[in-house]
């Protein structure tokens, strides 16, 4: 009952203390074994999140590929965490630059879908497509089927798509997925691609059961991450006392890719080791089973769109 009142209070739940509190409760799921002879590719890895994901999985014996944006940001990838982690360079907004990743991995383990983007402006990826729903959405969407059957070889296996609490705000829109029709708002476009990664978490679950690749989704609550440094300074500046730091932010990340629980489920939305709701009550409502369908078949021809 505590957990579920830290979760729906939001403030204390999803900062330090919510963390701190469930530590603490008879309920908390042991740390992860070792993941030695593993492989585990992380996006995104180069700071934040990622970065403390890389170095998480790194910590327990894990080979990490670390993806960054260009061969820079990999570099500081490799330099910033302990352990084998790989850098590599590769535009996640890019569908053939993410399908040259994915031919290049002869084995994979785990695969973390975290990058992410908050441009200041309406921006798009070298397809066309809104940055932040490549980035996103489309991106997880033809990472992950790319690596399928390396994944599938490597079973049982998982994906792990990083989400946002703020997607609870926000539900797929029928007609405008890509939110064409509507003024750019860099919260709102960020929180609504979140929110069309969870119900792709879902979807891609049910597409791959029976494979012995397990999808999951996970928020990390409020961390201290350079998007919020950057995007969301007011928002810093009220709840910093709060914030987690990244590790704390990761600590999901690195228990959904390595510990023996998350086998037994697939398509569940966790935060700090549990499944949590895909909505609230105060928020948006349930996505239609049309407008889902509807997102499906967009990512499709955007991904065979570009040969």
């Amino acid at each position: 009952m505590l957990d579920t009142l830290l979760d729906r209070t939001i403030a204390p739940g999803y900062g330090k203390l919510g963390l701190t509190i469930r530590r603490r409760l008879a309920g908390w799921p042991a740390d992860p074994p070792r993941m030695d002879g593993q492989v585990v590719m992380v996006t995104g890895a180069a700071s934040g999140l990622g970065l403390a994901a890389a170095q998480g999985f790194a910590s327990l014996g894990a080979t990490v590929l670390a993806v960054a944006r260009d061969e820079e940001r990999a570099r500081d990838a490799e330099r910033a965490s302990g352990g084998d982690v790989r850098g590599v360079a590769c535009d996640v907004s890019s569908v053939a630059a993410l399908r040259g990743l994915a031919g290049s991995v002869e084995r994979l383990d785990v695969l973390v879908n975290n990058a992410g983007v908050m441009p200041p402006e309406r921006s798009r990826s070298v397809d066309g497509v809104e940055l932040t729903f490549a980035t996103h959405v489309l991106g997880p969407f033809v990472l992950t089927q790319a690596l399928a059957p390396v994944l599938a070889a490597s079973a049982p296996s998982r994906v792990i798509n990083v989400t946002s609490g703020g997607m609870y705000t926000q539900s797929l829109r029928p007609g405008d997925l890509l939110s064409e029709g509507d003024d750019y708002n860099p919260k709102t476009f960020y929180a609504r691609s979140k929110r069309a990664e969870v119900v792709l978490t879902e979807q891609l679950a049910t597409r791959l059961a029976g494979t012995g690749v397990v999808v999951h989704a996970m928020h990390p609550g409020w961390a201290d991450t350079p998007g919020i440094r950057d995007a969301m300074p007011a928002f810093r500046k009220v709840a910093g006392p709060i914030l987690r730091n990244d590790a704390e932010g990761a600590d999901t990340i690195v228990w959904l890719g390595a510990a023996p629980e998350p086998l037994q489920s697939t398509g569940k939305l966790w935060m700090d080791r549990a499944p949590r709701p895909t909505h609230y009550r105060f928020g948006a409502d349930a996505d239609s089973v049309d407008v889902r369908e509807e997102l499906w078949r967009l990512l499709e021809r955007l991904a065979t769109a570009v040969v």
